[in-house]
Formats: structure tokens, C-alpha cells, sequence
């Protein structure tokens, strides 16, 4: 089971039908053109890694490398993250064929990241401003819109720092921000960089140029991580000001107060509590999960002990669902669509024991998706209105990408087989696939040394009726092979009285 955290990118009744396994006649699947994203003069992007950064006209938005060096002044939270060499990035936006460099604050030096885009074509995300930040001594962060070809500066809640995750199709962001009160347990100056002497972090929402402070459960933190089209908001909040042991799953630098994730709505902060453990929902440790337009919120929670982690199901009015796991001790839950089917990854034993499987939870029901032939760890990421998925699939369960990986009709296949032969990328992950079907993800260039080393964003148009007429689109249809491993049962979750990985 692996999770995806803040760091990284600053990034489903029974299912009657059995998925077909080895020896089982192949599905017909559509074709994809492939758009490699490119870079900005560099070796590495760091293109996608949120569900939110494609619309449905599929013009996509992330970060791609610039030549520019890194200074020691550059905030790491969203900087430097090329392995090839420490450089600048800023954030980019894919269109009709065209990247283009959103810039960022202040000098070109300072790095900047695209985390969301909404049907407007309105995009949010972060940026540094060149002001050294007092407490950490690297640069300031401040959230941002993108929108008419400016970029705008959102401004905080009086502190040195804000971060923009979400835009709904209303305009509406949100985020945190620090104020000015002393906090030693501030979740972005403590938890992420273990400094002691920072201010309080905050969820907010920005409308119409006015910053509002969504409050907390009662400590003094709150992030804010989605928001849908209806104005709610999800994220994680302290429930008071005492440091527990929250185990090994939410460990900071040291102990912190207990997290519960909330859902925001006209004005009200709803707790909407854990599955026994004082970790739940936390964007920190790769528990936030998503949100749908139907207000129904997924994530994950530590048990009793905080040593075992399960995904969550949270619907109005409550209380959370425990969706179980594929026989193991421990999942996450990473999206959910419209029609309250999730998706995620359940390790198959011990957690963080391989291997690790994605699953499809539809209706009670927990379905192991498998893996590409040869691989025996797969995760998970996105799941469109159609039931679609994306996500990865893995030979050795290394922290690696190797196959990104398609679910449809019950059948996993490798895209890297949907795609014309011999392509520029080799597609390692699939984390984005909106409504009419196109995906984003991230690929290896021909000749990369290592899966991850020199990483493309790319782009999948299916070949289909949606899409007639795309200049180099094979509208043959192609037999995919079944996956080599044969999924485990369709099982039910656990069924906790109508109550309740790692994206790296």
C-alpha cells in the first residue's frame, strides 16, 4: 500500500461479474494518442499527481523543470524535486497542444506549482514570493489563481505562508494559511518541516477576493484539501491542543494533537471523526482521500492503537463507514466518483507488507483489481463517471513506477499496449482521467537509465467515438491481454454498524 503525500506534489450492488483472469477470452479496448507533455528545456518534469489537474476538456495543468538552479533559499515543500539535479520549477499548462510556463511570483527563480483546474479553465496552486519565510528561512509560499493570463496573489490570514489545493467550477479555492497566533504544533511549520516556533496553520476558502478562516474542530489547525461544486469543503483539523502518539502512520517529529478530517458547509465544520485511532484524514500522511459532488468524503483512519489503517466512507449524516481491506491489515481509499464507487489500495497481509493490490469498492462490495501481467503491487488513483480507472502497477512493489495501468469492463491492461509501438514514453502511472475518457499521468522517455528518473507528463486521447477525427488515432480496436495474477474474490467490507496508501 503506498500513499501520496502533500510533499510530493508541491501530487465502487455486488459485483456479480467475476474479472476475467488468465485463460479468460481478452476485451476489446480503444487505442490512445499519446501527447508527451515535455519540459521546459530540462531532462525531468514533475508534471501530475492530483485528480484535480485535468477539467473535462482535458487541458491539464502541474510543474515542469526549468534550467534554473535552485538556491538554499528555495522552499523544498515545492521545489528542487528533479533528481537529476536541483532546479527551479514552475507551473505548466497543457492546451491544444501547447505547454505553456504559468511563471510564478516575483523573480523566475522563485518556483511555483499548478494544483488544480477548473471547467473555466481558472487554475489555482502555489508559488514562492522571494520573501524569506522568518521561522523556516526558505522562501515564503503564497497560493495563487491563474486566470485571463495573470497570475494573482491570494494573500494569507496575516502569517508568512498560504497554499491554494482546490477550485470548483464556481471560482471558489481553498487551502490553508497561517495566522499570527503562536502555534507549536503548527501542521505546516511543525508537521512538515519540525519547527516548533511557528503560527497556526488554517483551512480556507477564497471567494471573490476574500479569504475566509473556516475555523477548526477545536485545536488550533486546519488544512483545507477539496472543494466540490456545491461550495462544501473537505480537509483534516486538530480536535483540541493535546499531543497524543498517533503511531507510526501519522508520525511527525514528534507528537501532535488528535486529526480528524471535517466537511465545511455554509459556514458549519462538521467532525466527522475517526475509525477509533487519533489519525483520520490527514493530507500530511496520505489519508486525505477526495470528495464527490454529492458531499460523500473517503480517506483513511488509524484503528484503535494507531498501528493499523483502514479506508473510510463518509455520507451524510454520518457516521464513517470501515470499508475493510482484500484480506490484509491495512488500505487507503485515494477517489471517489459521483456514484459513491471508491478506489484505492489494500495490502494482501502485514501492512506495508508486500504485496499491495488496488481495489474497486462498489455498493459493499471490495473488488480486487489485480495487477499488469508480471507485476504483483498495483494502487489505484482515479475513477471517472463511467467506472474507468487509472492508477499504476508494479513488478518488484519498489517505490518505482513501471506500467501505468487501465480498469475498464472488469479487465486490467497495461496502456503502455494501447498505445502505437515503440512511443516516446514509457507510461508508468495513470493519475487522472476525467469524464470523456483522456488520462494524465507520467511516463520515461526513450533511453532513461531508471522508471522515475527522467519523468515526462503525458497525455492519453482515446481513440473512440468521443473522439473522431484526432490526427494520429488508431480507431482500430486492440485484444489486451488479461492480468497474469488472479484477483482475490470479491469480498465485503467490514460492515462496522452503518458508521465508517500511499500516494509517494
Amino acid at each position: 500500500m503506498k500513499t501520496l503525500s502533500w510533499r510530493s506534489i508541491l501530487v465502487t450492488t455486488l459485483f456479480a461479474l467475476a474479472i476475467p483472469v488468465s485463460g479468460t477470452a481478452a476485451q476489446k479496448h480503444h487505442h490512445y494518442k499519446l501527447i508527451d507533455m515535455g519540459t521546459f528545456g530540462v531532462v525531468e518534469t514533475q508534471t501530475i499527481g492530483s485528480p484535480n489537474q485535468m477539467n473535462q476538456r482535458g487541458v491539464t495543468v502541474g510543474a515542469a523543470d526549468t534550467p534554473t538552479p535552485t538556491t538554499p533559499n528555495n522552499n523544498p515543500a515545492i521545489c528542487g524535486f528533479s533528481i537529476v539535479a536541483p532546479v527551479v520549477n514552475h507551473a505548466a499548462k497543457w492546451q491544444n497542444g501547447v505547454v505553456t510556463d504559468l511563471g510564478s511570483l516575483a523573480a523566475p527563480d522563485n518556483c511555483s506549482v499548478a494544483t488544480s483546474i477548473n471547467a473555466r479553465g481558472e487554475i489555482t496552486g502555489h508559488s514562492e514570493n522571494g520573501v524569506i519565510d522568518p521561522v523556516l528561512v526558505f522562501n515564503e509560499l503564497r497560493g495563487v489563481l491563474w486566470k485571463d493570463g495573470a497570475i494573482l496573489d491570494l494573500g494569507t490570514l496575516g502569517g508568512s505562508v498560504s497554499a491554494a489545493a482546490g477550485i470548483n467550477n464556481r471560482g471558489q479555492v481553498v487551502g490553508f494559511a497561517l495566522n499570527t497566533v503562536p502555534d507549536p504544533f503548527s501542521i505546516y511549520d511543525f508537521q512538515l518541516f519540525g519547527a516548533p516556533n511557528g503560527t497556526q496553520t488554517r483551512a480556507f476558502m477564497w471567494d471573490n477576493g476574500v479569504m475566509r478562516d473556516l475555523g477548526t474542530l477545536g485545536g488550533p489547525d486546519a488544512w483545507g484539501d477539496f472543494v466540490n461544486d456545491r461550495g462544501q469543503v473537505i480537509g483534516f483539523s486538530y480536535t483540541d491542543s493535546t499531543p497524543v502518539d498517533n503511531g507510526p502512520w501519522c508520525a511527525a517529529p514528534g507528537n501532535v494533537p488528535t486529526q480528524h478530517p471535517f466537511l465545511w458547509e455554509n459556514g458549519r465544520m462538521t467532525d466527522l471523526r475517526s475509525l477509533g485511532g487519533t489519525c483520520a484524514g490527514s493530507e500530511v500522511a496520505g489519508f486525505a482521500g477526495a470528495l464527490n459532488n454529492r458531499g460523500q468524503v473517503v480517506g483513511a483512519s488509524t484503528l484503535a492503537g494507531n498501528q493499523v489503517v483502514h479506508p473510510f466512507l463518509w455520507t451524510e449524516p454520518g457516521p464513517m463507514q470501515d470499508l475493510g481491506t482484500l484480506g490484509g491489515e491495512c488500505a487507503n481509499a485515494t477517489a471517489i466518483n459521483d456514484a459513491g464507487e471508491v478506489v484505492g489500495a489494500s495490502d494482501l497481509g502485514g501492512c506495508n507488507q508486500v504485496p499491495h493490490h488496488a481495489f474497486l469498492w462498489k455498493k459493499g462490495v471490495m473488488t480486487d483489481l489485480g495487477t499488469v501481467e508480471g507485476d504483483n503491487c498495483s494502487t489505484a488513483w482515479a475513477i471517472n463517471s463511467k467506472g474507468q480507472i487509472v492508477g499504476e502497477s508494479l513488478q518488484a512493489c519498489a517505490n518505482f513506477f513501471q506500467h501505468a495501468f487501465l480498469w475498464e469492463s472488469g479487465e486490467l491492461v497495461d496502456l503502455n499496449t494501447l498505445i502505437p509501438p515503440n512511443s516516446a514514453l514509457q507510461l508508468y502511472v495513470g493519475f487522472v482521467i476525467n469524464n470523456r475518457g483522456e488520462i494524465a499521468g507520467a511516463g520515461n522517455p526513450a533511453g532513461c537509465p531508471y522508471i522515475g528518473f527522467c519523468g515526462h507528463g503525458f497525455i492519453l486521447i482515446p481513440c473512440d467515438e468521443d473522439h473522431p477525427d484526432i490526427e494520429g488515432c488508431d480507431y482500430s480496436l486492440v485484444d489486451a491481454a488479461p492480468p497474469a495474477q488472479r484477483p482475490a474474490e470479491a469480498s465485503e467490507g467490514h460492515q462496522v454498524p452503518k458508521a465508517f496508501l500511499r500516494k509517494d
